[in-house]
């Protein structure tokens, strides 16, 4: 022990006489937190709509004046035929094309179910998706409030109850005013927190071998697991100061809810943390440059954020990719923060990521072990 103690120890004092180390822990960090988590953002705002009225009635005009009051659309056009709508969104000057055919409201008064065309630019898949699901939703609630208005006219063109109407009353739980930075903030904390101590640490051991200590290292009567947990334990620490560094900025500057518990949150942090390092110094043990271990933990830092469900939902996701899932650390890190910090969730709701992120440390600091080359 008295072995790892002094290893421990020159660890440490090879961290803190890197000048460059302390701003990694503080500035960037604080710094990226707060920009994705105002700029990464799936609400969509400001989708440029033009409307071809070609009914010109009461209820086309209760129509273009209820997305008009929207402030998620702005009419930027109300062409007189299709024609001249579809020059604009070629010329991509709107995103979506509503186009209200004649005799609308004439059929809509008869019961005949009028049909209003919508025409969406989907090249943004998102602006697309989510902007035709706002305009459905608004025209949906302009039909319940005419029906509601009138139900009496309703009610004498036919003799069922086939017109009566469903109102649908939506409450948003955990994040009730839809905050982005809220549902953003958690995960891109997570992010954060995993990718600097994977990247440190597989820079670690190849840096070493660079300047030559590694071979005086090698030749001391130090055990190859004394090695790896004397490199492990420093960056572990620097994880956790990360992770407490990012919390208090979240909480600071977005303000978001804490409805879990802390101690809950660095319990996995510390499991997860030393997952990550173990993966990175099994990266280290396998490069001969500092270059080569950046090229090889940007390859699987890539696949962590595309799979880790911070921008894609992963029950989006194909079935097969969603099993990839289940070795990704990251994808673990971002759904405990979420449900603590946003839902209150215990130990028993998180205990599945708790038990692949134990099973994940223990293999790669076991190969991590196995794989490192020493002199005996």
């Amino acid at each position: 022990m008295k072995l790892l103690k002094y290893l421990i120890q020159k660890e440490f004092i090879q961290i803190l006489r890197d000048k460059t180390l302390l701003p990694m822990m503080t500035v960037l960090p604080i710094i990226q937190l707060i920009l994705l988590s105002i700029a990464a953002s799936n609400e969509v705002k400001n989708v440029r709509l033009a409307i071809v009225d070609k009914d010109q009635s009461e209820m086309s005009r209760q129509l273009s004046n209820k997305v008009v009051a929207n402030d998620r659309f702005s009419i930027v056009a109300a062409p007189f035929n299709n024609n001249q709508a579809m020059d604009l969104m070629q010329a991509d000057k709107v995103d979506i094309i509503l186009e209200v055919p004649q005799n609308f409201e004439k059929e809509f008064y008869r019961g005949e179910a009028p049909k209003l065309q919508m025409l969406v630019n989907a090249i943004n898949g998102q602006q697309a998706t989510i902007g035709s699901g706002y305009l459905s939703s608004i025209i949906g609630s302009l039909n319940q409030e005419i029906v509601l208005n009138e139900p009496v006219l309703f009610n004498s063109n036919s003799n069922n109850n086939s017109n009566a109407t469903i109102i649908v009353s939506n409450n948003t739980w955990y994040n009730p005013e839809l905050k982005y930075p809220h549902f953003m903030a958690p995960g891109i904390l997570a992010e954060l927190t995993a990718l600097l101590t994977i990247i440190l640490s597989a820079m670690n051991i190849v840096k070493e071998r660079e300047v030559g200590t590694i071979e005086q290292i090698n030749v001391t009567p130090i055990k190859k697991w004394q090695l790896i947990v004397g490199k492990l334990i420093p960056f572990l620490c620097i994880g956790m100061f990360v992770l407490t560094v990012g919390l208090t900025v979240a909480k600071l500057v977005f303000d978001i809810p804490m409805r879990g518990s802390l101690l809950l949150i660095y319990g996995y942090g510390f499991v997860n943390i030393i997952c990550v390092l173990g993966l990175g110094l099994l990266i280290s043990n396998f490069a001969n440059t500092q270059q080569q271990a950046i090229f090889i933990a940007f390859f699987f830092v890539m696949i962590f954020i595309l799979m880790c469900g911070l921008f894609t939902p992963i029950d989006s996701m194909p079935t097969w990719a969603q099993y990839f899932t289940i070795p990704n650390p990251l994808a673990h890190f971002i759904s405990v923060t979420r449900k603590v910090l946003l839902k209150g969730s215990g130990f028993m709701d998180v205990k599945l990521e708790f038990f692949y992120t134990f099973i994940l440390a223990i293999i790669f600091n076991s190969l991590a072990i196995w794989t490192y080359q020493k002199q005996e």
